[in-house]
C-alpha cells in the first residue's frame, strides 16, 4: 500500500497554500522573473518552463512522495510562489500514521520576499504538520552555502543539526551532475509550542512595524 500525503487549502492573513495545479501556472510565470537574484542556490523554473514544473510536482504528488502548494497573496489573489510537503516516514509498522515530513521545495517571487509571507506559511505548514497529522519531527534542509535560506529557518525556530556533505545532488544554476553540502534543520513536536508563539511574536512585530528578536541559539 502506497502512503499518500493530503492536505487541505492552509489559509492566514497574509497567504493562502492551496494544493498546487495548473490554474496556478499564469501566476507563477509572472513571479518566477520577477527577480532571480535570490535563487542562486536553487531551482526556480523559468516562466515557459512553469508548465512542466507543475507537471513533475503533480507525478511526485501521484507516487505518494510529495503535497505541492501554490503560495497565494491574499490581498491580490495571485500566485506568488510554491513550496511542499515531501519525504514523508511512517511509524514502524504502520502504513497510515505519519512520523515525520520534510517541508521544503519553496520559493517566492520577488515581491513576495520580506513581506511575511515566508514566515506565515511555515506558521501554517508546520501547524497542520504536528496538530493535524501529528508527527513527531519536522525536516528542513538547504544548500549549506546558502547563508540567507539558513538565517531564515533558523528564524522561524528550526533547529540547525549539522552539515551532511556530498548529501544531495545541486540544484545551484551551472553545478548540474555535482553534489552539495546539505545543511539540516529540524523542529520536533516537543518544541512546536514555543516555536509556534515565536512564530505569532514575530507575525505580530511585522504587522506592528516592530523589529523581529534574534533567533535563538
Amino acid at each position: 500500500m502506497t502512503f499518500t500525503l493530503k492536505g487541505p487549502v492552509l489559509e492566514g492573513r497574509r497567504v493562502r497554500l492551496e494544493p498546487l495545479g495548473h490554474h496556478h501556472a499564469g501566476d507563477l510565470a509572472v513571479a518566477v522573473e520577477e527577480d532571480r537574484g535570490a535563487y542562486r542556490f536553487t531551482w526556480v523554473p523559468r516562466a515557459h518552463e512553469v508548465g512542466g514544473y507543475i507537471d513533475d510536482l503533480l507525478a511526485r504528488q501521484a507516487e505518494g512522495r510529495l503535497l505541492p502548494y501554490a503560495q497565494v497573496d491574499t490581498a491580490s489573489g495571485r500566485a506568488v510562489g510554491a513550496t511542499a510537503y515531501w519525504d514523508p516516514r511512517l511509524w514502524p509498522k504502520s502504513e497510515h500514521r505519519l512520523r515525520a515530513v520534510e517541508v521544503g521545495f519553496t520559493w517566492l517571487g520577488g515581491s513576495a520576499q520580506g513581506s511575511g509571507m515566508n514566515t506565515e506559511a511555515k506558521f501554517l505548514m508546520f501547524g497542520h504538520a504536528f496538530e493535524s497529522w501529528g508527527v513527531a519531527r519536522v525536516d528542513l534542509k538547504t544548500d549549506a552555502r546558502n547563508g540567507r535560506s539558513r538565517a531564515a529557518l533558523e528564524k522561524v525556530g528550526a533547529r540547525f543539526e549539522g552539515v551532511l556533505r556530498q548529501w544531495s545532488q545541486s540544484w545551484a544554476p551551472g553545478e548540474d551532475g555535482l553534489l552539495r553540502d546539505s545543511a539540516m534543520f529540524s523542529i520536533i513536536a516537543e518544541e512546536w509550542p514555543q516555536c509556534r508563539e515565536r512564530l505569532l511574536r514575530l507575525l505580530d512585530r511585522r504587522d506592528s512595524g516592530t523589529p523581529a528578536p534574534p533567533a535563538a541559539r
